[in-house]
């Protein structure tokens, strides 16, 4: 009687939302095609895309009226509404979880990057990114009602469930705003280790905040009572986002290293260790548990699609394919009306991605290509690092003398870029001379710094 008195004792306190139900769903900002890519969780399958706006190149026409550039997610308190951050067309689109459909849409500054709910659900905090302030949204009437000063560039808000206060990261200058939610005032700014921070995220109990510092490869942990640093990190290449996970009573950290195409799991007592690292596929960007803690989701940017992750063994257990570029990604659980409901969904709209990565001829210079197709025409993304500051690299196909595309590196010896043209038959046109090589070569030199294999 006892062994049976303890089981239902077990079963009574077991989370409210048990593992992946049919009624959850993963939800992927897909940046290249617009789209939101939304997945069952229960069936590790990709259910179907809310169309936002077109795919690239389409959205360069003048005349064009959909979102550019969907990049961040946040949600309601009750799982009702998603919102949608398009940082290129400067939208927060509000969308229906059990219907899929959008109900109210809201324009604010420049280059908005995330968005999140407050604890009450009674507002809707946008980061704008390319100003230095926060648009404060009505989810009710869709309208902005005031404006929060910060530092110049806020990255991301996410706010404590006490409703207290509100933590901001940024992506220009090395601080954390922390905002008295009731009075809309900045109260403490923190420095920290960077100044580029696009994500943060609560420990389990809400005593730290963990952010990312995706241009040094850091995380910086700070404590929610003190609003002191705790503690930093050194994650890797591209740190990207992060996420909690309880397993066998211990709590753990996440961390996609989108450079080292890896998750890395860290212990988060007082001195944080490397317990694991996982391997993905291409580019690891956004990340979230299931509610129990069994599964963690993982955004590829560049492969365009999510993997599940078991939090037990440390293995990839699923691969999904998605939109193309998925960045921010969420989990919200009993949102779905049915288990294979599909309601104003469509199906996928782009094509697998095929990833080029970089081999140095000489010297620490580092990158990747990934290339997509678009139709007549191909999208090729290309990330160069540890290269000359300041200077110009062309990208050629094969023997080519006109470059696909030319990048300056910034003072760090970083560029990115899209190029937009037709590889495939240049590389076809040139099958007699390597046309299966792909060059990054310093303007006005001959010796290629990178290569790769197209």
């Amino acid at each position: 009687m006892k062994t049976i008195a303890l089981a239902i004792a077990t079963l009574l306190s077991a989370p409210a939302f048990a593992a992946p139900s049919a009624l959850d769903r993963v939800y992927t900002a897909d940046q290249n095609t617009n789209t939101i890519s939304v997945f069952s969780p229960a069936s590790n399958t990709l259910l179907g895309q809310i169309k936002l706006g077109n795919a690239r190149p389409d959205v360069l026409s003048p005349l064009y009226r959909g979102e550019i550039n969907v990049h961040g997610l946040g949600f309601s308190p009750d799982h009702k509404t998603l919102i949608a951050i398009a940082n290129g067309s400067n939208s927060v689109t509000f969308i229906d979880t059990a219907t899929n459909k959008v109900k109210g849409k809201t324009y604010v500054g420049r280059s908005p990057h995330e968005g999140f709910f407050s604890a009450d659900g009674k507002e809707v905090w946008v980061v704008v990114r390319g100003e230095d302030y926060i648009s404060v949204i009505d989810p009710a009437t869709y309208k902005e009602t005031r404006r929060i000063q910060t530092d110049l560039g806020p990255g991301m808000v996410q706010f404590h469930p006490d409703g207290k206060l509100a933590f901001v990261v940024s992506s220009f200058t090395p601080t954390v705003d922390v905002i008295d939610v009731a009075t809309h005032a900045v109260v403490k700014r923190i420095n920290v280790a960077s100044p580029f921070s696009p994500f943060l995220q609560f420990t389990p109990d809400f005593s730290e905040v963990w952010m990312t510092h995706k241009d040094v490869g850091k995380v910086t942990r700070i404590s929610t009572q003190t609003l002191e640093v705790t503690g930093v990190i050194d994650t890797g290449f591209i740190t990207n986002h992060l996420a909690f996970a309880t397993v066998g009573g211990e709590v753990r950290a996440y961390v996609t290293i989108g450079g080292e195409n890896l998750v890395k799991v860290y212990s988060t007592g007082k001195e944080a260790r490397l317990l694991a690292t996982i391997a993905t596929g291409a580019l690891p960007h956004g990340i979230w548990t299931s509610d129990d803690g069994s599964r963690l989701y993982v955004g590829l940017e560049n492969g365009d699609g999510v993997q599940v992750i078991d939090s037990a063994s440390n293995q990839v257990i699923a691969t999904m394919p998605g939109g193309q570029a998925p960045q921010a990604l969420v989990y919200l659980s009993k949102v779905a009306p049915s288990a294979d409901d599909r309601s104003n969904l469509v199906p996928r709209v782009n094509q697998d991605a095929h990833n080029v990565p970089f081999k140095a001829t000489a010297g620490e210079g580092k990158g990747f290509a990934v290339v997509r197709n678009l139709g007549v025409v191909d999208a090729m993304e290309v990330f160069l690092y540890k290269l000359k500051p300041n200077t110009v690299y062309n990208v050629t196909v094969g023997s080519q003398a006109a470059p696909l595309g030319s990048f300056r590196t910034n003072d760090a010896g970083m560029a990115n870029g899209t190029m937009i043209g037709p590889v495939r038959t240049q590389a076809a046109s040139d099958a007699a001379v390597r046309a299966d090589r792909l060059s990054v070569t310093e303007a006005g030199a001959s010796t290629a710094v990178l290569v790769s294999a197209l």
